[in-house]
């Protein structure tokens, strides 16, 4: 394939989730608006400003990155719930998952969660990033029976081959672990402010190099993963509990403020969220986590096979 395959912002999550099993990534284009952006980083780019430059190597020395973006800009929210983004993640990683419980085989479906945020501004002169799997994080081995992580670079700026667009091998998320991958398989990611490259985690890509002369390209990286696994960037510690309460309940829970089904997080044996409440948690009462009206009610995600 000599390209990636571009959509637009109208198109359904059914033909972006078929591009996605068959290519690994896809860009969409004007997923956000010019009006966020603005107001993002009006919000970040004191932060990017500085930052200092990460060390040589994987992160890049003429590269800048800054993380922990829902503690630093409230409409951080806008693009993390952006409809194809949210709706692919849900249908791509939430895979139903079988058990028992007494008599009943049920089927259970599992919360997605935010697995990372990081906003990221290379400079001219960075080299290109060494071509690599995100879901590496999860000892993942390849080929796997299913997708662990789901990925959107928001263009920050427009992307452009000569600026260090990202460079992604589509199809490369089914090779197996003993493939190399090679730069000249890869394909520069071109696209304007506001659209988004939408990759899985099992997906060969890496940054490219940045041979202008004074074009910055910055991406705002957002992730997704089930809720029972452990998130790359612990929201817990990098947002505080204050300004978690300023977002809306479903933002909350997906930076990770909800049980995973069957019973995966709980706080004193409830919902994690309960610890953004004024009363004292530690006496609630608690659930029960094989309660059958609660699975039979398909609650926390859950559902009768």
């Amino acid at each position: 394939m000599s390209t990636l395959q571009r959509v637009s912002n109208t198109t359904s999550v059914d033909n972006i989730c078929e591009i996605l099993e068959r290519d690994g990534a896809i860009v969409i284009e004007d997923m956000i608006s010019q009006k966020t952006l603005d107001a993002f980083f009006a919000d970040v780019q004191p932060f990017l400003d500085r930052v200092p430059f990460s060390a040589d190597g994987f992160s890049g020395a003429r590269t800048r990155r800054v993380s922990a973006l829902f503690a630093k800009s409230l409409h951080t929210a806008q693009m993390i719930t952006q409809p194809q983004f949210i709706a692919t993640a849900e249908r791509s990683l939430a895979y139903p998952f079988p058990m028992m419980s007494g008599g009943a085989r049920v089927m259970v479906k599992p919360t997605i969660q935010v697995c990372c945020t990081q906003a990221i501004d290379i400079w001219p002169g960075q080299k290109a990033q060494d071509l690599h799997r995100d879901d590496g994080m999860f000892h993942v081995h390849h080929p796997a029976p299913q997708q662990t992580l789901l990925q959107t670079l928001f263009a920050g700026t427009d992307f452009t081959a000569a600026n260090g667009g990202t460079m992604v091998i589509p199809g490369s998320h089914k090779w197996d672990m003993d493939r190399r991958p090679r730069l000249e398989e890869a394909i520069p990611t071109e696209m304007k402010r506001g659209s988004g490259l939408m990759y899985f985690g099992s997906c060969y890509h890496g940054g490219g190099a940045n041979s202008t002369d004074n074009q910055r390209r910055v991406a705002i990286a957002l992730s997704f993963t089930q809720g029972y696994r452990r998130q790359e960037e612990n929201q817990y510690l990098v947002v505080p509990k204050e300004t978690v309460k300023k977002y809306p309940e479903r933002v909350q829970e997906l930076l990770g403020y909800k049980m995973c089904t069957p019973y995966c997080g709980w706080v004193e044996m409830n919902e994690p969220s309960i610890v953004l409440k004024d009363a004292d948690f530690s006496i609630a009462a608690a659930a029960s986590p094989y309660d059958e009206n609660i699975l039979a009610e398909g609650k926390h995600g859950a559902g009768m096979a």
